[in-house]
């Protein structure tokens, strides 16, 4: 066994998000083209008697350190015990994944450090519903309330930057504000995700059903997609999950990294991170 283990949690990012229906248990349907960040969280993972959650880095303060964190929750499930150290580098209730992408993480550090198999979808699924998307951090498309996934490639290596104005949106009173959860879901033809402008069009075409009543909740919203769309080179600006962090797409490196600079010099308050799709690489 292992004395020790490391995952990467990296950022999941909604490139769309068509909210399809709602069951009468309340879980709403949904059909989003996942993809996933080179930023993210990290886990370390070392064998104990008791399990422990230690939660350091830039967004540590308010992180639950005991069952309420889905790390802690992920051991449970497996039925081991660990010191568990959580390095948060992405906010919470951004939009982002971050308390699932742990837990995925989580699972993969643990099943590395114990020698033992990853639980069933149905298993995961009880972590919450974007866990099972986490684990294989790739281009994928994710439908019902996250149990349907089918990845669809390497991912594609586009220039991107991350807004989060700081603000915490709740993801149950943004559902609340939706007025239709009955949408279409997306084509069933994907573009040729090697294009980049072929791919990039069929973006556009797409949506995010939350992202308007996000936006009425909290109209800085607004403004960072107003402030990405501005920027010289931007291709495509949409809010990501139920916000508030939103993401921009950029024709090159250079332009996405002048729009980079410039967002740190208007908003310096703000969390303004430049990324790629981390794809098949993460760590």
């Amino acid at each position: 066994m292992a004395r020790t283990a490391e995952a990467f949690a990296p950022a999941k990012v909604n490139l769309t998000l068509h909210v399809t229906g709602q069951r009468a248990d309340g879980y709403h349907l949904l059909d989003s083209l996942v993809m996933f960040a080179d930023v993210g969280d990290k886990i370390t993972v070392q064998a104990a008697d008791e399990t422990t959650v230690t939660v350091v880095g830039p967004f540590a303060a308010g992180a639950p350190t005991d069952h309420r964190n889905l790390v802690f929750q992920a051991a449970e499930l497996l039925g081991v015990k660990a010191k568990i150290t959580l390095e948060k580098h992405l906010p919470a209730a951004a939009g982002v994944g971050g308390g699932s992408s742990d837990a995925a993480a989580a699972l993969r550090a643990l099943t590395t450090l114990y020698n033992i198999p990853i639980p069933s979808g149905e298993e995961i699924l009880k972590l919450g519903a974007d866990v099972p998307v986490c684990l294989e951090p790739d281009l994928t498309r994710m439908a019902g309330i996250g149990e349907q996934i089918s990845r669809l490639s390497t991912g594609c290596d586009w220039p991107m930057i991350l807004v989060n104005p700081r603000v915490d949106v709740p993801t149950p009173k943004v559902f609340k504000a939706l007025p239709n959860k009955n949408n279409s879901a997306m084509p069933e033809a994907f573009p040729d995700w090697s294009q980049d402008d072929v791919a990039v069009s069929w973006l556009a075409e797409q949506r995010n059903d939350l992202e308007a009543p996000a936006i009425a909740i909290e109209p800085v919203i607004g403004a960072c997609l107003d402030e990405l769309r501005l920027s010289r080179g931007c291709l495509l600006a949409r809010m990501s999950g139920s916000g508030a962090t939103c993401f921009g797409i950029f024709k090159t490196v250079a332009l996405r990294d002048q729009a980079l600079a410039q967002l740190r010099r208007d908003f310096p308050k703000w969390w303004i991170v430049p990324t790629e799709d981390c794809g098949v690489k993460f760590r």
